[in-house]
């Protein structure tokens, strides 16, 4: 027997192993399994280059519980240890025996999985002691068996196993005794070992037997040793991509299409990826995307691994390229993990630019399930977009599709402004914003539907790159002012809207979510009587708000509408004549007497001019207050004579009331009310 110390260059590697290497105490499991599967491959190359004889046609790997031992056995029939391979590569921490089985045989090595060193001692993070008893493949090797109580000391002697390979037995320490539960050892195979590329069993299959389950004699196989993923696409029917997407995600609803990825130059990559059918928000898609090396899985959280709008789709990526390292933060660093997602977003766009070049009707059938994922990787990927622009499609309210350029081609005749700038008219809300769509449409323009969460932040990006383009929504402003043309359209002084804006305002509702500026256009007899149209930048800047953090100063605010009031409209003329008629004297008497005060004023100003405030007298000073107050007094006197007005004016509160309606903004009491009133106003 020999006792000896580990070669490691602090007492405290141990514990740093347990705490800090990897993040989840679960991995100790895939490290040790892999290393069992590694050893198989290695003898499987040995046995293939005549330097082994032996039968490898059962190979496989062994997971064993015994509760009341509180031990884990991992047993695999591979390429065995010598106390001279134990002491080299057990004993002497982090020397790779991978890496020099790899340089010796790298013509015809099968894939090599582990570095059987760090890896091993993972094996500590829940065991009080770990045991291997091995035998070598080599002619005449003694078994041997090596225990440790995972301090640096360890103890080396001859071991009893007949045939070649090893075992590990870990007994579990009292921390970590949900490791001897099947079914969490269960959930740990399907996790990480479900596609290695030698059989995994994890005990027998099971059957119902006599109201009971029971235990059969066929080995309860845990993993897919060839998963598609492996294959060449030209082996590989539609169907079997679909059952392995069925095999990744059971209770996923079936994907749009997907990518099959199978490089070799200018380094190893295959995979397959595939297209989900996206809802019409960014949902938190985690577990999405899984990362192999070799097919071990490393990692299900790709986030800041892979590009983020990568992060949408499902499926599997797959490169010996990818270290064998829990940390996202080293993943994130890794050079050869930063090419790779490169290549991937090439690819996946490549995939993107050729369904749509050869199966564009296909392509436009499937949009609206790719349009988030698409919007989405343009958003955030600067290379991505540079492709997408020849595949993203604009979608108008006749359900037509259009290129960037094809749509340009469309709208330039009718929807350049007065400044040469070309207006996209669109609506984020066919239905609530029918009529401005109807209204826009009988103007001759095109409509497009932007109704996703990603909308704004297109839009908003679109305008930056393209300076000459501007997009408005139809509900933004009046029809005749959507798109500024050369034609000019007779507009009320500052002084005549001061005079009407009360009438109306005054049955505006009232709301702490958005409030009412009154305007007035002529909108021709044949207009609507009022209009409610929403202010295009607060709206964007609040839609913003709503995504992302730093302009919560914009969504706090209340939104202001517009009340366009049409003056050309026979029954706003009729209120201004009702106007007339109850307040007619009384407003000239008022606008009489500020005239007087304005003039005033004025006489005032000009006895100032040219002079400092010290060099002007008192008595103007005062005077020019007392006309200040004056003139604001009966501004007042104005405003309250008006919006008593209108308060009593059943007519102007119809109409106020008939603009909500179609904007859907009537309700509750409110809309009660207006029944009301529509049935006493028309008997």
């Amino acid at each position: 027997m020999q006792k000896g110390k580990i070669g490691v260059s602090s007492d405290n590697l141990f514990p740093i192993i347990k705490k800090f290497l990897y993040s989840d105490h679960d991995i100790f499991l895939r490290e040790i399994i892999s290393n069992a599967v590694d050893a198989t491959q290695k003898l499987r190359t040995l046995a293939g280059r005549g330097e082994y004889s032996g039968d490898m046609s059962n190979a496989k790997v062994s997971v064993t519980i015994d509760k009341e031992a509180k031990t884990i056995t991992i047993s695999d029939n591979g390429i065995g240890m010598t106390a001279e391979e134990v002491e080299k590569y057990i004993n002497q921490i982090a020397f790779s025996g991978a890496e020099e089985f790899l340089e010796k045989y790298k013509n015809d090595a099968n894939a090599i999985i582990g570095h059987f060193g760090l890896g091993f001692y993972s094996s500590f993070m829940v065991s009080s002691q770990v045991d291997i008893i091995s035998k070598s493949y080599r002619e005449g090797a003694t078994a041997i068996r090596w225990e440790c109580d995972g301090s640096p000391e360890y103890m080396l002697e001859e071991g009893d196993r007949a045939e070649v390979g090893t075992d590990i037995v870990m007994h579990i320490n009292a921390d970590s005794e949900e490791f001897l539960e099947k079914s969490r050892i269960q959930d740990i195979l399907n996790k990480y070992c479900k596609f290695l590329p030698i059989p995994v069993v994890f005990g027998k299959k099971t059957t119902w037997k006599d109201g009971k389950e029971v235990d059969t004699d066929e080995d309860n196989q845990v993993n897919d040793v060839a998963p598609a993923w492996t294959k060449k696409p030209v082996d590989l029917k539609e169907e079997d991509y679909s059952n392995f997407y069925r095999q990744l995600y059971p209770m996923a609803e079936e994907p749009l299409f997907n990518i099959h990825l199978n490089v070799d130059y200018p380094f190893n990559l295959t995979g397959i990826l595939y297209f989900p059918k996206l809802k019409n928000t960014i949902e938190v898609q985690k577990n999405k995307i899984q990362l192999y090396s070799n097919q071990v899985f490393v990692t299900d959280s790709v986030e800041g691994i892979v590009p983020e709008f990568l992060t949408l789709l499902h499926g599997v990526i797959d490169s010996p390229d990818i270290p064998l390292n829990v940390s996202r933060s080293y993943l994130q660093s890794d050079s050869n993990v930063k090419k790779i997602s490169s290549h991937v977003t090439k690819k996946v766009a490549d995939r993107l630019s050729q369904l749509f070049a050869e199966k564009r009707e296909d392509f436009e059938a499937k949009w609206d399930d790719l349009r988030l994922f698409i919007e989405y990787g343009m958003l955030t990927e600067e290379k991505f977009y540079d492709k997408a622009e020849k595949f993203f499609l604009f979608k108008n309210t006749d359900n037509k599709y259009f290129t960037l350029e094809e749509y340009e081609t469309l709208i330039k005749p009718e929807q350049t402004d007065k400044d040469n700038n070309l207006v996209y008219l669109y609506t984020s809300n066919l239905e609530d914003q029918f009529s401005f769509v109807q209204a826009a449409k009988n103007k001759g323009y095109d409509v497009l539907v932007m109704n996703n969460v990603l909308a704004t932040p297109l839009i908003n990006k679109f305008e930056q790159k393209y300076t000459n383009k501007r997009f408005v929504r139809v509900d933004s402003d009046v029809v005749e002012h959507l798109i500024a043309k050369d034609d000019k359209t007779h507009e009320l002084s500052w002084e005549e809207k001061n005079e009407l804006s009360p009438i109306f305002k005054a049955v505006c509702p009232e709301n702490k979510d958005f409030g009412f500026i009154v305007d007035f256009k002529d909108l021709g007899e044949n207009g609507s009587p009022m209009v409610i149209t929403r202010n295009e930048f607060m709206r964007r800047m609040k839609d913003m708000s709503q995504m992302q953090g730093g302009m919560s100063f914009y969504g706090d605010l209340p939104e202001n509408m517009n009340l366009v009031v049409n003056t050309s409209h026979p029954l706003v003329k009729q209120i201004f004549g009702e106007r007339d008629a109850v307040l007619g004297s009384e407003l000239e008497k008022v606008k009489s007497e500020l005239q007087a005060k304005e003039s005033e004023k004025s006489e005032l100003e000009k006895t100032k001019n040219g002079k400092k405030d010290e060099e002007i007298p008192s008595e103007i000073k005062e005077k020019s207050e007392e006309v200040e107050k004056a003139i604001s007094a009966l501004q007042d006197e104005r405003k309250e004579k008006l919006t008593a007005f209108g308060k009593e004016n059943k007519l102007a509160k119809q109409l106020v009331d008939l603009a909500l309606l179609a904007n859907g903004m009537l309700k509750g009491e409110d809309l009660d009310k207006f029944v009301k009133r529509s049935f006493e106003m028309i008997k």
